[in-house]
């Protein structure tokens, strides 16, 4: 029996970056699945299709016309509702709804949220007026993290290491309304100090499966230095995260919010990530993702040994605990995000990247901030490109990686040089 003499579905991918490139690469590996639209995409994806992801109207339209399952990639739209939209149509999406996204459009919300269910995180206050936070930053003998209430692309989280940077932290966010209506509110929380890693799960709102456990590097510079990004790489599995913190986390975070989410009437459908701290051997929640991080999405992906579309029908329909349990390739994958210089600032444009054509077996380039024309491929963001490597060890899984990096040039690459290296420490 052939391929297409099985009733295959199309998918459509919403998003842009470099997440959504690994999803669609993996997602097009399924036996199941024909083709693999993206919206809009990028210059790595393919059957790119020039809908913005907040054009909600326009992307419900083509999945209606085109047969598709549709995976939500970035946060923006499931904000904004797009699981209820296509849920209205009778369209099947993966992705949390808008209530369920609240985890992570509303920091405020999130952190309520876990003090009322006795949830693990750092004690907060949460302020609208610059004077009485500033106040409230006087009286602390502890130094604080200030975050922006709303979505604000992985930027809106300023670490500080004394009152000062608190107060300009403050004054950044809800004076000068560098984050916009993101920042009308904040929070400042006690900062938190230990090891950060990734916890990411699969829920059909009553399990969660976890995947393999993640470390990311959010600092623009080695030795987690300067400010912060959407992500300058990571690594999976990560030795951070042992058999009994598995354990604690799955069953203290991940399973208790599915559960106290369920109890508050709303079913969390998707990727539940949690930005782990670790302290003294506890972890504590230091933000919630409703969708698969972003470098960390990559170096998963590669070490996937199952049909992702299969579990993501599976989350929609809330069938996840009949599923067979998923395996995972048993090397280490390490994704080095390659950035232009100037990012998170400003940073050019428009230049052609060259290298593809030695990217040998082990390793794969995910794009993010790339546009294809005229059979080139040029810079078009300041997350461009995710190359990734498998390894034996996580030595080995960097080597491969930055022999990959080295191989790949524009004008403008950077990236950081220690990508993977706190996790050697463990070995």
């Amino acid at each position: 029996m052939g391929r297409r003499s099985i009733l295959l579905v199309n998918v459509l991918v919403i998003g842009s970056g470099g997440r959504e490139h690994a999803l669609s690469w993996k997602l097009s590996q399924s036996s199941k699945v024909e083709t693999v639209f993206t919206a809009p995409g990028n210059g790595g994806t393919k059957n790119n299709i020039p809908i913005d992801v907040d054009n909600l109207d326009e992307l419900s339209d083509f999945a209606q016309k085109n047969n598709c399952f549709t995976v939500v990639g970035p946060e923006a739209p499931l904000a904004a509702g797009i699981v209820d939209k296509f849920n209205q149509k009778n369209l099947k999406i993966f992705g949390p709804s808008k209530l369920a996204a609240q985890l992570e459009s509303s920091k405020i919300w999130a952190k309520n949220f876990m003090k009322r269910n006795s949830i693990p995180t750092a004690r907060f206050e949460i302020f609208d007026n610059a004077q009485k936070a500033r106040d409230y930053v006087n009286t602390l003998d502890y130094n604080v993290v200030v975050k922006a209430d709303g979505l604000a692309a992985g930027k809106g989280v300023i670490v500080c290491n004394s009152d000062d940077e608190a107060l300009n932290a403050i004054n950044t966010i809800l004076v000068k309304k560098t984050f916009g209506e993101a920042g009308n509110r904040i929070i400042i929380e006690e900062r938190i100090d230990g090891v950060e890693a990734s916890f990411i799960a699969l829920s059909d709102g009553n399990v969660a499966i976890p995947m393999a456990s993640s470390q990311d590097h959010k600092r623009i510079f080695d030795n987690d230095e300067g400010p912060n990004t959407g992500g300058m790489g990571a690594y999976s599995p990560t030795p951070v995260i042992d058999e009994s913190l598995t354990k604690k986390i799955q069953e203290n975070i991940i399973d208790k919010t599915i559960e106290s989410m369920k109890n508050e009437g709303i079913s969390f459908k998707g990727f539940l990530y949690a930005g782990i701290m670790l302290r003294d051997g506890e972890p504590y929640v230091l933000e919630y993702n409703v969708r698969m991080g972003d470098p960390e999405c990559q170096p998963i992906t590669m070490r996937m040994d199952f049909d992702l579309y299969d579990y993501f029908v599976a989350s929609v329909n809330g069938t996840l605990s009949s599923m067979p349990s998923i395996s995972w390739n048993e090397k280490f994958a390490v994704c080095i995000v390659l950035a232009s210089k100037g990012y998170p600032e400003s940073y050019p444009v428009n230049e052609e990247i060259t290298g593809f054509d030695s990217v040998s077996n082990d390793s794969y380039v995910f794009h993010a901030g790339t546009k294809h024309s005229d059979g080139k491929i040029f810079s078009n963001g300041g997350r461009v490109l995710g190359v990734t490597a498998l390894g034996e060890s996580l030595d080995s899984a960097i080597i491969n990686a930055y022999d990959t990096v080295d191989k790949i040039s524009w004008n403008s690459k950077y990236c950081r040089t220690d990508i993977g290296k706190k996790g050697l420490t463990y070995f």
